[in-house]
């Protein structure tokens, strides 16, 4: 199914050690692998002597020391923040104690779902609220670099991407991925949002901005104009998928999983594909194209409208 996006899963690196990616971007790689991270969480710093870093990532003290010791003799300013899950926004703890450095981030785990009575996932960093609430086109702008911060809702309601001007660059943290593709789980995450934001970059890349893309887990997207339709197409495709499976009688999300990613992720990732599938079909439902027996969840019973 997802054949014609294509995946980068290459990525010469070491844990711990600080790289040059660019002119003015480093990154060190998180020991924290698995099968929603990949090789670990990839922590960015652009500028030199007084810099920003992008998602400090997990709270291991292993790479809170590696950032510490590659960033000695310098002084972090700021801090970026995509989004709130585990693997992304803790360490900005120990960073900002360290250097005293303002957090930057769209606001905490949820942002108002969790006020309007929605139980977020598990997974997110609820202790963390930023220092400055980031909104969509808001600018940042440090030491010989300015940034723009992006909304791309949809993996999570508080995600944003950071536009580097001075590089034409994006750090698209989980929003958009080299590797894979993106978990959308609801009632956080939403397939409508997430979907809307694919749009946003596209047209983005039509005005000639964010050249190439950093994402927080894997290699960098270098053909972003295309990458990006061929993920949205890929959604459009699940959603087919889906609308299939309720054509063949299939109503429960249990049943639709097996036949919709056979071959594409192993069952031990099935769990993880019904949350997706489940953002799909309550964006079917919202658009009145199927209805729900039940509340609507991985357990509901699903028919087309």
């Amino acid at each position: 199914m997802a054949d014609g996006i294509p995946f980068d899963r290459e990525l010469d690196f070491e844990y711990g050690r600080i790289e040059r990616v660019s002119p003015s971007i480093r990154r060190v790689i998180a020991p924290n692998g698995g099968p929603f991270t990949f090789h670990g969480t990839g922590t960015y710093v652009i500028g030199r002597g007084k810099l920003a870093v992008v998602d400090p990532g997990p709270l291991l003290s292993s790479h809170i020391q590696a950032l510490k010791h590659a960033l000695r003799g310098e002084t972090i300013t700021h801090i970026l923040i995509t989004h709130t899950h585990r693997d992304h926004s803790p360490a900005a703890a120990p960073l900002k104690e360290e250097w005293a450095a303002p957090t930057y981030g769209f606001g905490p785990h949820g942002g108002g779902r969790i006020e309007a009575g929605a139980v977020v996932e598990a997974g997110g960093d609820e202790s963390f609220v930023p220092d400055f609430a980031t909104g969509d086109g808001d600018a940042i702008e440090g030491d010989g670099w300015t940034v723009e911060a992006v909304h791309t809702p949809g993996h999570t309601s508080n995600h944003l991407c950071f536009h580097l001007k001075e590089e034409n660059a994006l750090f698209s943290g989980d929003h958009v991925m080299g590797w894979s593709t993106t978990i959308v789980s609801p009632p956080d995450g939403d397939m409508a949002d997430y979907v809307a934001s694919l749009d946003k970059l596209i047209a983005r890349g039509g005005a000639g901005d964010d050249a190439i893309y950093w994402p927080t887990h894997g290699a960098p997207i270098r053909e972003p104009g295309a990458f990006v339709p061929a993920l949205r197409a890929h959604r459009m495709g699940r959603e087919e998928q889906v609308l299939a499976c309720l054509r063949d009688g299939m109503t429960g999300i249990a049943d639709m999983v097996p036949r919709m990613y056979a071959g594409d992720v192993p069952p031990a990732m099935y769990p993880a594909a019904a949350r997706s599938v489940l953002s799909h079909l309550v964006w079917l439902v919202e658009k009145e194209k199927v209805r729900a027996d039940g509340e609507l969840g991985t357990d509901a019973v699903f028919r087309l409208a």
